[in-house]
């Protein structure tokens, strides 16, 4: 379980290198957006196409990250009435539950993913589409490893916002 430990931390540094450099490429493009339309009448067509996508991959990385770390939106209140160990046992069962949906949903995002390379879709600058789209099935299929590893205790259980 060392070497899925060693993935893991990996991933969590590449995932959180593309994030600071998709949010800052984000905050330049929009503030030479801002600079040109205000001083030039004018801007980059394809800016707020890139955008769109830049949040959508910031979110789904984040999402990722905060799996990793246990801060993710989680509703536990089965977990306050059971006795410490079988809270445990439960939050074990229901993250497995989650590395399901989680694994389900990539394998649907892939599908996706599928279609949209199919179709032959741009988005700009005559970029295919399904590019920016790998996204989804990457994140949720590296969220559903982590929920998985974390149900089986092949990394460790994550700190809780209560803890």
């Amino acid at each position: 379980m060392r070497i899925l430990e060693t993935i893991d931390s990996a991933l969590a540094k590449l995932e959180a290198a593309l994030i600071v450099g998709t949010l800052s490429l984000m905050i330049l493009l929009s503030f030479g957006q801002v600079l040109l339309r205000n001083f030039f009448q004018g801007g980059i067509l394809w800016a707020d196409l890139f955008l769109r996508q830049g949040v959508l991959w910031v979110g789904f990385l984040g999402a990722s990250l905060a799996t990793r770390e246990g801060r993710h939106i989680s509703i536990e209140v089965l977990s306050h009435f059971l006795p410490p160990r079988l809270a445990h046992r439960t939050q074990r069962f229901v993250q497995l539950i989650a590395a399901g949906v989680s694994g389900t949903l990539a394998w649907a995002a892939w599908q996706f993913v599928e279609m949209e390379r199919d179709a032959g879709s741009t988005l700009f600058l005559d970029i295919p589409g399904w590019i920016f789209q790998i996204i989804l099935p990457y994140c949720f299929a590296v969220v559903a490893l982590r929920f998985f590893l974390i149900s089986v205790g092949g990394l460790p259980q994550p700190k809780g916002p209560r803890e």
